[in-house]
């Protein structure tokens, strides 16, 4: 099989105040989610919600997984992609969608046949996948990089000046809960999500990119009085808990998808932590 797997269970935040290091990053670092020729997915019991990457040197078909207890894996749920390697194409259900480096798909409940598809398989598609439970079906939809909304937000002087780019969210694409976009930080700055906030009716989940070579990204997770850190590479992914702030700061400016669901669609339903209360 092309299609592998590995399961996380959720944890209470007085539980994860005792974990060290690598408790931490064994529960919520998704170390190492591409790799050529397979598709590795993390289900987590957040909201149940998957991540993963596929990476097709020759043509990946996903397969359903024991967890869903389903007969193909979109059977119950919907799934966005993001591209974050050279160009490929992805095939649902016979209709293919060419994804440049940062386009998405959106994939509706109930499609039967995905298949990943790299233009050079010298030079392979990276698909990032990010799947949620779903109730009902709505249309496949592709969102060029061009097409998301793209905010501004943060200043040079607070070093978190970033483009935040909402690709399939409410008013880009129709879904029942899942949501995803990207946001870039610009050459200078290195905080992303400050000032910090929890959103206890949804999960997330961080996807950093563009990190460069010898450099990396502090995640910050925890309670904002008891927080902890995660110390992410390039390409690596992390899980948020809905008690949990979601923040980082580089040593150097990078990219990072995030992908998110729960109870609500509304983007702003959050609760902000102010800087001076973290701990």
């Amino acid at each position: 099989m092309s299609t592998t797997y590995e399961s996380r269970y959720a944890s209470s935040p007085e539980a994860v105040k005792q974990y060290d290091t690598t408790q931490l990053r064994d529960e919520f670092l998704i170390e190492s989610p591409m790799e050529p020729g397979k598709i590795k997915l993390t289900y987590s019991h957040y909201d149940r919600y998957i991540a993963g990457g596929a990476v097709p040197v020759e043509p990946l078909k996903l397969e359903t997984i024991d967890p869903l207890k389903a007969s193909y894996f979109l059977e119950r749920r919907e799934m966005g992609i993001i591209n974050v390697g050279a160009a490929g194409t992805v095939v649902v259900d016979g209709t293919s969608y060419e994804l440049a480096h940062k386009d998405a798909l959106y994939i509706g409940q109930g499609a039967k046949d995905v298949v990943f598809h790299s233009a050079k398989a010298t030079e392979p598609a990276m698909f990032y996948i990010n799947a949620a439970p779903a109730h009902q079906s709505y249309p496949t939809k592709k969102v060029s990089l061009t097409e998301a909304n793209k905010i501004e937000l943060g200043t040079m002087e607070t070093a978190n000046h970033r483009t935040v780019n909402q690709m399939i969210i409410g008013g880009i694409v129709t879904t029942c809960q899942l949501q995803m976009g990207m946001t870039e930080l610009k050459p200078g700055s290195v905080w992303n999500t400050m000032p910090a906030h929890v959103h206890d009716r949804r999960m997330e989940v961080y996807y950093y990119m563009d990190i460069p070579q010898d450099q990396a990204v502090c995640h910050f997770m925890g309670q904002p009085q008891e927080t902890r850190h995660i110390w992410m590479q390039n390409h690596q992914a992390v899980i948020s808990p809905p008690w949990s702030i979601h923040s980082g700061s580089g040593t150097s400016n990078y990219t990072f998808i995030w992908g998110m669901a729960g109870e609500n669609l509304d983007y702003g339903d959050m609760d902000v932590a102010k800087i001076t209360d973290l701990r």
